[in-house]
């Protein structure tokens, strides 16, 4: 790896992720027809920390999924570093983590962390490598040869990013990944995620239900109404240096109470692209 830090180079031209006009509609024209997402353009910058934050239905999952090509657009347009969303999916330049990890039981973790590697035909020699890295990175190197059974939900679910981060993606799309886990082991993983982000540089769009997580992770919280989706508010969230002293900071507070009263207001803060909607 080379010594020179993620942020010396210049950022490309080109959003991380950009959305322009999504609407999803599922049934579009039958009776049981539901507008999931209406309208929806927003755009992540490289290296930056997006977080989507709406009620139970809004759409947060399925815009993942849209970014992600695993559900198309109705309407509208998904880029991923310039490319289709379909483009950015063949050439793997994401990475994908659930609220489940989704682990093989039948696979050692060190191999569950080969699988994308093995699924691009990459050596076994280089893969094993790499995956070693990777669980040197997350804390679980000593783990390797364990099965996903044999672990806690916290250390599956390091695996599961590790996983994810086995192509080296410039990217990460995670759907609520600490959303089963413990106070403990969520706070735990929070700071986990923070380091990790911090030494690879990669743009995160992380999805979950947690005001608290939302501005203690992001540089930007995304606030959805309910369905039909629509971008209400984008806030972003200005802290020093995330860590335990953060949740005590008063601008911790403040943000907080912005991203919740946009949550109740529901209204949408003002017409266009999100980055000129913040508030």
């Amino acid at each position: 790896m080379s010594d020179t830090p993620v942020d010396s180079a210049p950022a490309p031209a080109t959003p991380a992720v950009e959305l322009n006009g999504v609407w999803k509609i599922f049934n579009e024209g039958l009776p049981t027809e539901v507008i999931a997402l209406q309208d929806v353009s927003v755009d992540v910058g490289y290296g930056e920390f997006i977080a989507l934050i709406g009620p139970s239905g809004c759409g947060k999952s399925t815009l993942l999924r849209v970014i992600a090509d695993l559900t198309h657009p109705t309407r509208g347009e998904a880029t991923v570093a310039g490319l289709s969303a379909a483009a950015a999916r063949e050439q793997q330049r994401y990475g994908m983590a659930f609220q489940q990890a989704a682990l093989f039981d039948w696979r050692t973790v060190r191999r569950n962390v080969e699988l994308p590697l093995e699924l691009q035909g990459v050596p076994r020699a280089a893969r094993a490598r790499r995956a070693m890295e990777l669980l040197t990175m997350v804390g679980l190197a000593d783990f390797a040869n364990h099965r996903p059974w044999e672990l806690s939900g916290g250390m599956q679910q390091r695996v599961a990013i590790a996983r994810a981060l086995a192509v080296d993606p410039p990217l990460l799309l995670m759907d609520e990944p600490f959303g089963a886990l413990d106070e403990m082991t969520r706070e735990r993983m929070q700071n986990e995620l923070l380091r990790i982000r911090g030494e690879t540089g990669k743009s995160v769009v992380f999805v979950t239900h947690s005001i608290p997580e939302a501005v203690y992770l992001a540089d930007r919280v995304v606030v959805m109404s309910a369905r039909p989706g629509r971008i209400t508010a984008v806030i972003p969230v200005d802290l020093p240096e995330r860590g335990e002293q953060t949740r005590e900071d008063e601008r911790f507070f403040v943000a907080v109470t912005r991203v919740r009263e946009a949550l109740r207001s529901g209204e949408p803060t003002e017409v266009g692209r999100s980055r000129v909607g913040e508030v």
